[in-house]
């Protein structure tokens, strides 16, 4: 059922380079967020409706992606090209990701310790019991249209997120990096943030029973409440007793930019890892600085204040030092609310992105049990 495709490159060349992800097919630059600098020579060229997949994996899981992005287009080495014959590519592609047979069957097949390889020969070796083509073809048809659907909502949802990120800069890194002779602004218009909000505001003692967030709580400014910890469980270093409207910045790695606007919500007192800095705005519009905390402005300023290797931290004292964009108060609310109204969306379109996946992977499991 499978024909290779060995075409390389060599030399220079106009082809872009694709990655091959549980994500699906993807420009490199893409996946990894800019231009990967490296030899291309000998990569494989994959043609537009061809097939291709990562033979190495660290936990024996291997995922089948189809070229439908570029005519042009080339992948690494250890990524094998082929088509299947007498077969609908879409389906196989999706049997092979989502049936559990399939998956432990070419688990099996791999060879290696701790990084496992799935050689094309090994693949094609493979036996599956599978449906005649024709019905292949009407499956195949159904997933489309829900691939479709699903890459229309992703697309949506990243023109969204993009679109929220160019105000962001717009708002706050040209006017923080403004000279304050500069027309378009008064002198006071850029502060440091430790002059304009309490960075760790002394708290009282810490109640017998409370929640405890901790660093792996927080994820893309959202708190995950399954990995909550609750009453007196925490670790006795935690000393970061919240009040509401105060705001977390996460020290290490600031980078991810994992911070979060706590509104009281739980049964009872809140307290947060000493890896968040506590946040409190009393003369300022809590919901702008968030915003301003979250941009990739600030991110920047406070990776190039940041010191360690693997795991990069920013001090309190230098945090408090990072310059601000510190408009009249009613500039401040008008711009915080435009951008939470934006974020509001963002988060509505990214809930119904994960049902339609929810929907998608249900119906996988019934068809390839």
């Amino acid at each position: 059922m499978i024909e290779p495709y060995s075409e390389k490159v060599h030399g220079e060349h106009d082809f872009e380079v694709l990655t091959s992800s549980r994500e699906g097919l993807q420009r490199q630059i893409d996946h990894f967020g800019s231009q990967q600098r490296h030899d291309t020579d000998g990569y494989n060229i994959i043609p537009l409706g061809f097939c291709t997949y990562r033979n190495r994996s660290d936990d024996g899981r291997f995922t089948f992606n189809i070229n439908k992005i570029s005519d042009k287009a080339i992948v690494s080495k250890f990524y094998p090209v082929f088509r299947f014959k007498n077969a609908n590519s879409t389906f196989m592609t999706e049997y092979l990701n989502s049936s559990a047979r399939a998956r432990k069957k070419l688990s099996v097949l791999a060879v290696g310790t701790s990084q496992v390889v799935l050689s094309f020969e090994a693949l094609k070796s493979a036996k599956f019991d599978l449906p005649c083509k024709e019905e292949q073809d009407k499956i195949a048809s159904l997933l489309e249209c829900l691939n479709e659907r699903v890459e229309l909502q992703r697309s949506f949802v990243d023109a969204l997120k993009k679109y929220k990120r160019g105000l962001q800069n717009r708002f706050f890194f040209k006017r923080s990096h403004l000279s304050p002779k500069a027309s378009e602004i008064d002198s006071h218009d850029v502060e440091p943030l430790g002059s304009v909000v309490h960075i760790n505001p002394k708290t009282g003692s810490l109640p017998e029973a409370f929640i405890y967030i901790d660093l792996e709580c927080v994820e893309s400014g959202v708190l995950n409440s399954k990995k909550l910890i609750s009453r007196n469980s925490a670790p006795s270093r935690a000393q970061r007793l919240l009040e509401e409207g105060d705001l977390l910045y996460q020290m290490v790695r600031p980078y991810q930019k994992n911070n979060y606007y706590f509104q009281k919500g739980f049964e009872y007192p809140t307290v947060a890892s000493t890896g968040y800095a506590q946040i409190r705005c009393s003369e300022m519009d809590t919901q702008f600085i968030y915003e301003q905390l979250s941009s990739d402005y600030f991110a920047r300023e406070a990776m190039l204040r940041s010191t360690g290797t693997g795991y990069p931290a920013i001090n309190a004292d230098d945090l408090a030092e990072i310059p601000i964009w510190v408009p009249p108060l009613n500039q401040q609310e008008k711009i915080g609310a435009a951008l939470s109204f934006l974020g509001e969306k963002i988060e509505v379109h990214q809930k119904l992105l994960s049902a339609l996946c929810s929907v998608k992977s249900s119906l996988l499991q019934q068809l390839f049990i």
